[in-house]
């Protein structure tokens, strides 16, 4: 199976200690040119210390694409609704403003929620139709990430689907191949149901330790490998199988991403690459 080096993207979080130069150098040295920038690195800046001039200029530099900003967190908390739209608003500008597509949004994973289900359900769609007209103003696009942590509020790829349709809105799914792996959704039920023209980015990662499913944080989450226990090359193979084009996003979270230097970097996005590949 081939898939094109134009449809990887690298997640910055796989370069915690990289200045954004090094890291779109780096990037753009394993043949790729599309990035995920966040708001949750050191320093909790997009765009670290630079102004938005500046990483404009080197993203042109380097001929990187900024596909996402990640992530409008708890954007299914709407207890605030004043606040989480200066949120969202503050982050859509920072979007526009760099050229980034679009703007990834996580929901709550509060251990202590007691809402319902229902109410949980409601209030995401609620979120989606009251976020809508700010996406449409910045003409940035808005993808939905289900997080499939046992304490999450949005679990399940296809209950996003499904209030994103309610929404009337044109919000995308961001499917991340580790979360899928803890909803425990049953393949045939995702292979009848899922949209795949409602996928807006996959993100890529893999798990070797031995935990139990449940016990799984983002702490395990590494680059791919032939001991995935996600299973992740599997699933990029049936997301091709059901006619998926876009894009793939390597997405580690591990913190032995802290010692990691720019050649085991470079080797662990080209190993995952050619996984993918083979």
């Amino acid at each position: 199976m081939v898939i094109g080096s134009e449809r990887f993207c690298v997640n910055r979080k796989i370069a915690p200690n990289l200045t954004l130069e090094n890291f779109f150098r780096l990037v753009a040295r394993c043949g790729l040119s599309k990035v995920e920038l966040r708001n949750d690195m050191q320093g909790g800046k997009v765009t670290d210390n630079l102004s938005d001039t500046q990483l404009n200029r080197l993203a042109t530099e380097y001929n990187i694409e900024i596909v996402t900003i990640n992530a409008l967190e708890m954007f299914n908390r709407i207890e605030d609704k004043a606040t989480l739209l200066k949120k969202a608003e503050t982050l859509l500008k920072q979007a526009k403003a760099i050229n980034s597509t679009a703007v990834v949004m996580c929901p709550d994973c509060n251990a202590g929620d007691q809402r319902s289900d229902t109410q949980k359900r409601a209030d995401t769609l609620t979120a989606l139709q009251l976020l809508a007209p700010l996406f449409k103003h910045y003409n940035v696009k808005g993808y939905v990430e289900p997080l499939g942590f046992g304490s999450s509020s949005l679990r399940s790829s296809l209950l996003t689907q499904s209030i994103i349709r309610d929404s009337a809105a044109p919000y995308k799914i961001v499917l991340d191949t580790f979360h899928h792996y803890l909803t425990d959704t049953a393949q045939q039920d995702f292979d009848a149901q899922i949209q795949i023209d409602q996928i807006g980015l996959v993100h890529l990662s893999g798990v070797e330790e031995s935990l139990a499913k449940e016990a799984l944080t983002d702490e395990e989450r590494i680059m791919l490998s032939d001991k995935d226990r996600l299973a992740s090359i599997s699933q990029v193979h049936n997301l091709e199988r059901l006619g998926y084009q876009g894009t793939y996003s390597f997405e580690p979270f591990s913190s032995q991403l802290n010692n990691w230097t720019e050649s085991d970097i470079e080797r662990e996005i080209r190993q995952s690459i050619a996984l993918l590949q083979a």
